[in-house]
Protein backbone atom coordinates (compact mmCIF):
# COMPACT_ATOMS: atom_id res chain seq x y z
CA UNK A 1 0.00 0.00 0.00
CA UNK A 2 1.45 3.35 -0.73
CA UNK A 3 2.16 5.89 2.05
CA UNK A 4 1.49 10.19 1.86
CA UNK A 5 2.75 12.92 3.86
CA UNK A 6 5.50 13.28 6.68
CA UNK A 7 3.97 10.66 8.97
CA UNK A 8 3.65 8.23 5.48
CA UNK A 9 -0.11 7.68 5.82
CA UNK A 10 -1.48 4.29 4.33
CA UNK A 11 -3.49 5.47 1.01
CA UNK A 12 -4.74 2.64 -1.15
CA UNK A 13 -3.40 2.41 -5.01
CA UNK A 14 -4.44 1.84 -8.30
CA UNK A 15 -3.06 -1.59 -7.79
CA UNK A 16 -4.80 -2.54 -4.56
CA UNK A 17 -7.91 -4.42 -4.09
CA UNK A 18 -10.57 -2.37 -2.69
CA UNK A 19 -10.81 -3.64 0.56
CA UNK A 20 -12.40 -1.08 2.37
CA UNK A 21 -12.48 -2.12 5.94
CA UNK A 22 -8.70 -2.89 5.98
CA UNK A 23 -7.57 0.22 4.54
CA UNK A 24 -9.76 2.21 6.66
CA UNK A 25 -8.30 0.55 9.50
CA UNK A 26 -4.97 0.85 8.48
CA UNK A 27 -5.07 4.38 7.95
CA UNK A 28 -6.78 4.66 11.68
CA UNK A 29 -3.92 2.96 13.04
CA UNK A 30 -1.10 5.40 11.43
CA UNK A 31 -3.15 8.59 12.23
CA UNK A 32 -3.54 7.27 15.97
CA UNK A 33 0.18 7.98 17.61
CA UNK A 34 -0.34 11.34 15.39
CA UNK A 35 -3.64 12.43 17.19
CA UNK A 36 -3.65 14.70 20.62
CA UNK A 37 -4.67 12.30 22.91
CA UNK A 38 -7.16 13.38 25.78
CA UNK A 39 -6.63 12.23 29.06
CA UNK A 40 -8.20 13.74 32.70
CA UNK A 41 -5.14 13.04 34.63
CA UNK A 42 -1.74 12.20 35.32
CA UNK A 43 -3.14 8.73 36.61
CA UNK A 44 -5.37 8.70 33.40
CA UNK A 45 -2.31 9.47 31.36
CA UNK A 46 -0.16 6.66 32.86
CA UNK A 47 -3.13 4.16 33.05
CA UNK A 48 -3.86 4.26 29.31
CA UNK A 49 -0.71 6.00 27.32
CA UNK A 50 2.22 4.42 29.18
CA UNK A 51 2.08 1.89 26.47
CA UNK A 52 2.01 4.45 23.77
CA UNK A 53 4.71 5.12 21.22
CA UNK A 54 7.67 7.76 21.72
CA UNK A 55 6.30 11.16 20.66
CA UNK A 56 2.91 10.60 21.82
CA UNK A 57 1.01 14.14 23.18
CA UNK A 58 -2.04 13.97 25.90
CA UNK A 59 -3.22 16.91 27.18
CA UNK A 60 -5.50 16.10 30.24
CA UNK A 61 -8.62 18.38 31.46
CA UNK A 62 -6.57 21.19 33.48
CA UNK A 63 -4.51 21.73 30.01
CA UNK A 64 -1.27 20.40 31.16
CA UNK A 65 0.82 18.83 28.16
CA UNK A 66 3.35 15.76 27.86
CA UNK A 67 4.99 14.66 25.32
CA UNK A 68 6.38 10.83 25.51
CA UNK A 69 9.90 10.71 25.15
CA UNK A 70 10.35 6.63 25.36
CA UNK A 71 8.51 3.84 23.55
CA UNK A 72 9.92 1.17 26.17
CA UNK A 73 8.77 3.00 29.59
CA UNK A 74 6.59 5.22 30.78
CA UNK A 75 8.74 8.32 30.35
CA UNK A 76 6.79 11.91 29.22
CA UNK A 77 8.27 15.61 29.85
CA UNK A 78 5.95 18.44 30.79
CA UNK A 79 5.54 21.07 27.97
CA UNK A 80 2.87 23.34 29.96
CA UNK A 81 0.85 22.95 33.30
CA UNK A 82 -0.77 25.63 34.92
CA UNK A 83 0.86 27.05 38.40
CA UNK A 84 0.33 25.36 41.38
CA UNK A 85 -1.10 27.14 44.44
CA UNK A 86 0.89 28.63 46.91
CA UNK A 87 1.49 26.05 49.98
CA UNK A 88 2.15 27.31 53.67
CA UNK A 89 5.36 26.59 55.24
CA UNK A 90 5.29 24.96 58.90
CA UNK A 91 6.77 27.81 61.36
CA UNK A 92 9.07 26.80 64.08
CA UNK A 93 7.22 27.05 67.66
CA UNK A 94 7.83 30.87 68.93
CA UNK A 95 7.41 32.25 65.48
CA UNK A 96 4.62 33.27 63.41
CA UNK A 97 3.42 35.21 59.90
CA UNK A 98 4.56 39.24 59.60
CA UNK A 99 2.02 40.78 57.63
CA UNK A 100 2.75 38.54 54.25
CA UNK A 101 1.92 34.78 54.88
CA UNK A 102 5.25 32.60 54.65
CA UNK A 103 4.34 29.76 51.86
CA UNK A 104 6.01 27.79 49.16
CA UNK A 105 5.50 27.03 45.39
CA UNK A 106 7.20 24.08 43.83
CA UNK A 107 7.37 24.43 40.17
CA UNK A 108 9.22 21.44 38.49
CA UNK A 109 12.76 21.08 40.17
CA UNK A 110 12.18 24.78 41.60
CA UNK A 111 11.02 25.83 44.31
CA UNK A 112 9.72 29.26 45.31
CA UNK A 113 9.48 30.82 49.29
CA UNK A 114 7.56 34.21 50.15
CA UNK A 115 6.38 35.59 53.09
CA UNK A 116 7.23 37.09 55.86
CA UNK A 117 7.94 36.01 59.73
CA UNK A 118 8.16 37.23 63.01
CA UNK A 119 8.56 36.22 66.86
CA UNK A 120 5.62 35.35 68.78
CA UNK A 121 6.94 37.24 71.69
CA UNK A 122 7.95 40.06 70.19
CA UNK A 123 11.54 40.28 70.78
CA UNK A 124 14.33 40.31 67.86
CA UNK A 125 15.27 37.35 66.03
CA UNK A 126 18.63 36.03 66.47
CA UNK A 127 21.66 36.39 64.49
CA UNK A 128 23.64 33.22 64.82
CA UNK A 129 21.64 30.84 63.02
CA UNK A 130 18.25 29.74 64.47
CA UNK A 131 15.37 28.01 62.62
CA UNK A 132 12.43 29.46 61.69
CA UNK A 133 9.88 27.09 59.66
CA UNK A 134 10.28 23.95 57.44
CA UNK A 135 9.03 23.33 53.97
CA UNK A 136 6.50 20.98 52.78
CA UNK A 137 7.89 17.79 52.24
CA UNK A 138 7.96 17.55 48.12
CA UNK A 139 9.95 20.96 48.33
CA UNK A 140 12.91 19.42 50.72
CA UNK A 141 15.67 19.99 48.40
CA UNK A 142 17.48 16.78 46.90
CA UNK A 143 20.82 17.36 45.57
CA UNK A 144 22.47 20.02 48.00
CA UNK A 145 21.87 22.58 50.28
CA UNK A 146 19.44 25.23 49.11
CA UNK A 147 20.82 29.16 49.84
CA UNK A 148 20.44 32.71 48.80
CA UNK A 149 20.28 35.67 50.88
CA UNK A 150 16.89 37.12 52.54
CA UNK A 151 16.33 40.43 53.43
CA UNK A 152 14.99 41.67 57.01
CA UNK A 153 13.88 44.83 58.95
CA UNK A 154 16.16 47.85 59.69
CA UNK A 155 14.40 48.53 63.01
CA UNK A 156 16.74 48.68 65.79
CA UNK A 157 20.50 48.42 65.91
CA UNK A 158 20.13 46.48 62.17
CA UNK A 159 22.50 47.99 59.82
CA UNK A 160 22.92 45.46 56.45
CA UNK A 161 18.91 44.30 56.53
CA UNK A 162 20.46 40.98 54.68
CA UNK A 163 21.29 37.36 55.99
CA UNK A 164 21.72 34.03 54.83
CA UNK A 165 18.63 31.83 54.26
CA UNK A 166 19.33 28.35 54.59
CA UNK A 167 16.71 24.93 53.48
CA UNK A 168 18.61 21.54 54.31
CA UNK A 169 18.75 19.01 52.27
CA UNK A 170 17.37 15.72 52.60
CA UNK A 171 21.52 14.50 52.95
CA UNK A 172 21.94 17.24 55.77
CA UNK A 173 21.84 16.68 59.71
CA UNK A 174 22.56 19.37 61.59
CA UNK A 175 21.65 20.63 65.17
CA UNK A 176 19.58 23.30 64.01
CA UNK A 177 17.20 21.00 62.40
CA UNK A 178 16.16 18.28 60.17
CA UNK A 179 15.86 18.33 56.11
CA UNK A 180 13.44 20.47 54.91
CA UNK A 181 14.31 23.52 57.69
CA UNK A 182 14.67 26.62 57.34
CA UNK A 183 17.54 28.29 58.15
CA UNK A 184 18.63 32.03 59.09
CA UNK A 185 22.10 33.83 59.82
CA UNK A 186 22.21 37.66 60.01
CA UNK A 187 25.25 39.11 57.98
CA UNK A 188 24.99 41.95 60.79
CA UNK A 189 27.08 39.68 62.71
CA UNK A 190 26.73 38.96 66.90
CA UNK A 191 27.65 42.50 67.90
CA UNK A 192 23.59 42.97 66.76
CA UNK A 193 20.85 42.14 68.83
CA UNK A 194 18.61 40.67 65.99
CA UNK A 195 16.11 41.75 63.53
CA UNK A 196 12.18 41.84 64.46
CA UNK A 197 11.47 40.44 61.38
CA UNK A 198 12.68 37.68 58.28
CA UNK A 199 11.56 38.32 54.43
CA UNK A 200 11.89 34.60 52.54
CA UNK A 201 11.31 35.74 49.52
CA UNK A 202 13.95 33.80 47.24
CA UNK A 203 14.14 30.80 45.08
CA UNK A 204 16.32 27.30 45.29
CA UNK A 205 16.80 24.05 43.27
CA UNK A 206 15.40 20.69 44.39
CA UNK A 207 17.49 18.86 42.46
Amino acid sequence: MATIGYAELPVPAGGDAPVAVAAIADLATAVDPHLVQHVTNLADRNTRLSGAPQHTVAIADDGTTWVKTDSGSNTWITVWEPLPAWTDITLASGYQEDTYTPQARRIGQQVWLRGRIARTDGAVIPNNGIKIGSVPTDCIPQGQIGAYAATSSLAGSVLIGVGKLEILDVDTASSLGDPGSILWWSQDGATEGGTPWINISGSYWLD
